[in-house]
């Protein structure tokens, strides 16, 4: 039995980032670029009004008067050149025409007609956006980590209607157990419904990768050959169940006949101690156990960073954060131990029972503090390390 960090280390040995792929620009939000991308254009493309008003040349003093002579609007600048003692009626975005220096803000002028006079105690601001001030063509950018809205719309404004980006993973999730039925069908005496490969669909999609949940396997070494067939190219392997060591726990024995390499199996944390990983015929495979609980927790524990690592992130745990106990926590045994959580204005609190069956209490939690082995009684007030769900 190894421990969590060990585990996650053979985890992060088994995966690696994918290749990259070109999407369009709408389907590129929460992706990973594969390379720097080059601005195309240069923003903005030519000296720009900040502010509705006149153009004028010079540095005026108070009291002169211009000739207004046309009007530069956005999307629509003046074609013309602007002399001494005349204006241009100019607005917020707009092309600063030839030969003007300083935009005069309408609240600043007086107009009659076509003619203007800047008042007593004017803006001496100059008002303009030279080009080139947001960025320059040829500046190359390279957001780290996943794409925000805001880095869609730079790389948008940088002219970019497609990006490269690293290719989604595929997760074939395989759920096990003769005792599984999907929902929506009427589940026999002895039968619960399958819940693991949905929630763990979920969870990955939600990190940006593909999930594909295949039928159930049963516990026939037959059936659970089929779901691994069915599994074929996909990045990643997740089965569900069948991972430990009883008569009908048959995931590691069919994998290993057909030729997976195991790299360890069994950890020690709590819930998920029956945790296996391996690779079979140069594909990922992380066999996790059935009980609820253990499996949402095992999948944000190892898979999801399994996930980021295929994304071209780096290499890292899921993320911790300290918080203050609101009760106090018994003293933990051997095994890391991730204790369902809610949080109030005074902390954390542990929930009474951390049955790893009990999937309502971990939908009712916000948190799970993460217990070092042999950790102490903890009282309120100190501080622990938690993981946010």
């Amino acid at each position: 039995m190894i421990s969590v960090d060990e585990a996650l280390e053979h985890v992060f040995a088994l995966v690696r980032p994918l290749g990259a792929t070109c999407v369009p620009l709408r389907e590129a939000a929460g992706r990973i670029l594969t390379e720097p991308v080059v601005a195309r254009r240069s923003q903005p493309p030519f000296a720009a009004s900040s502010m509705d008003g006149y153009a004028v040349a010079g540095d005026p003093p108070p009291g002169a008067a211009f000739s207004v002579i046309g009007e530069s609007a956005a999307g629509h600048g003046f074609r013309g050149a602007v002399g001494r003692g005349e204006a241009v009626r100019i607005f917020t975005g707009a092309p600063v025409p030839a030969g003007a220096t300083r935009v005069l803000i309408q609240e600043d002028v007086d107009r009659d007609g076509d003619r203007i006079t800047l008042r007593d105690g004017a803006d001496d601001q100059p008002h303009i956006r030279a080009a080139g001030t947001d960025f320059a063509q040829g500046d190359a950018v390279a957001p780290a980590g996943r794409l925000r809205p805001v880095d869609i719309a730079l790389l948008a404004a940088m002219g970019h209607a497609e990006l490269p980006v690293r290719r989604r993973p595929e997760v074939a999730l395989i759920a096990t157990g003769d005792e599984l039925v999907m929902p929506g069908d009427t589940p026999g005496p002895d039968q619960i419904v399958a819940s693991n490969n949905f929630g763990l669909a979920a969870m990955i999609e939600a990190a940006g990768a593909r999930a594909r949940v295949l039928p159930i396997a049963r516990d026939t070494e037959a059936s659970l050959s089929l779901a691994l067939d069915l599994a074929r190219g996909a990045d990643l392997i997740v089965t569900i169940g069948g991972a430990s060591v009883g008569d009908h726990d048959l995931v590691a024995a069919v994998a290993e006949a057909r030729g997976m390499e195991r790299s360890f199996y069994k950890v020690a944390m709590r819930p998920g101690k029956p945790l296996m990983a391996g690779r079979l015929t140069g594909t990922p495979l992380i066999g996790l156990p059935g009980n609820p609980v253990s499996s949402m927790v095992c999948g944000l524990v190892f898979i999801l960073p399994a996930v980021r690592v295929m994304q071209g992130l780096p290499p890292e745990p899921a993320p911790r954060t300290t918080a203050r106990l609101a009760a106090p926590l018994s003293a933990n045994g051997p095994r890391e131990h991730y204790m369902r959580a809610r949080s109030s204005a005074d902390g954390l609190s542990a929930f009474d029972s951390q049955d790893s069956a009990r999937l309502g209490i971990l939908a009712a939690a916000d948190a799970l503090i993460v217990r070092p082995p042999h950790d102490p009684a903890r009282n309120p007030g100190d501080t622990v390390t938690c993981i946010a769900l």
